[in-house]
């Protein structure tokens, strides 16, 4: 197993007070595998990743459990690149900061335009030259997949990759971190909201609420016959392209408390149509059925729906 993740506790302290935004969370990503990580914002999903390599702000948390990775080097893409390149370094310069030291700079500036490339930009000595102003949304993002692939790496952390972007470039972004995965043979950890994205893309996949894991098992099973009622909820949101135009979006009542606020029984009760008063009194636990798990009182029996 590349990476594996067990029993992973994320707490932030201030004044006396403890908040746990991350609760209790095991997943694995095997070599050469495609994991997902799906929930709505706010379900922990990105301070698992981040967790991985303690980067801010999980560098100031307590965190318990074990994280064991058996590669050389993950990488990250994360979701809004105008945020993460610096504005005022050219992308060359940014994406050297990731090869190996002791490359001449006439070596490094090829491996730049040459990882640039890669990525499908058209023009790849132009934006190896350009500051990132002067590169579109998804030009950002495919330099910032240039600068992960720089440093080689075992495990690719792509976190919301494609927020902010158009549905056609959204494609595209995916697109290549697949064909790259496939080339490289990197795994891939993909941190989403939407659980659309991981049909036929991934081969296992982690529904997060409220800083638990409430189901997990490999994506077709899961999204043939989902069993927790919060990925039903995920898959119902997702708009069927052949609905009629004027139908209405389907959506999940209430929001995601934030970690002071859970409840002390099942975090989705509130907003649960099947809750009853045991869902709120009580965690519910982990059952396994068909190689899926599912952390629900009212999950069904494998054959179910």
């Amino acid at each position: 197993m590349l990476l594996e993740v067990k029993n992973l506790r994320i707490a932030f302290r201030r004044g006396g007070h403890e908040t746990v935004p991350v609760r209790d969370v095991s997943f694995s990503v095997p070599e050469h595998g495609r994991v997902a990580v799906v929930g709505e914002s706010g379900c922990g999903k990105s301070l698992t990743a981040l967790s991985l390599l303690r980067l801010p702000p999980t560098d100031r948390a307590y965190i318990s459990g074990t994280t064991t990775f058996t590669g050389s080097r993950i990488s990250y893409v994360f979701q809004n690149p105008s945020d993460s390149l610096n504005p005022v370094m050219r992308i060359s310069a940014q994406i050297r900061e990731a090869l190996p030291k002791g490359m001449s700079k006439t070596a490094a500036e090829a491996r730049v335009v040459e990882l640039l490339a890669r990525t499908g930009l058209p023009d790849p000595v132009r934006a190896a030259r350009a500051y990132p102003c002067e590169l579109s949304g998804g030009q950002q993002q495919r330099a910032m997949i240039a600068m992960a692939l720089a440093a080689s790496p075992d495990l690719l952390v792509a976190d919301e990759p494609t927020t902010a972007l158009d549905v056609t470039t959204q494609k595209q972004v995916l697109e290549l971190i697949d064909s790259l995965a496939a080339e490289t043979g990197m795994a891939v950890l993909l941190i989403t909201h939407n659980l659309g994205l991981v049909a036929g893309r991934m081969d296992e996949v982690n529904v997060m609420y409220a800083g638990q894991v409430v189901e997990s098992g490999p994506v077709l099973d899961v999204l043939a016959n989902p069993r927790h009622p919060y990925t039903r909820g995920l898959l119902a949101a997702v708009p069927a392209l052949d609905a009629p135009r004027d139908a209405p979006l389907a959506d999940i009542p209430g929001t995601v408390p934030p970690p002071d606020q859970w409840p002390d029984g099942c975090a989705f009760a509130p907003r649960c149509a099947h809750a009853d008063d045991r869902c709120r009194a009580e965690m519910p636990p982990v059952t396994v059925a068909g190689g899926v798990r599912c952390a629900c009182f009212h999950c069904p029996a494998e054959g179910e729906k």
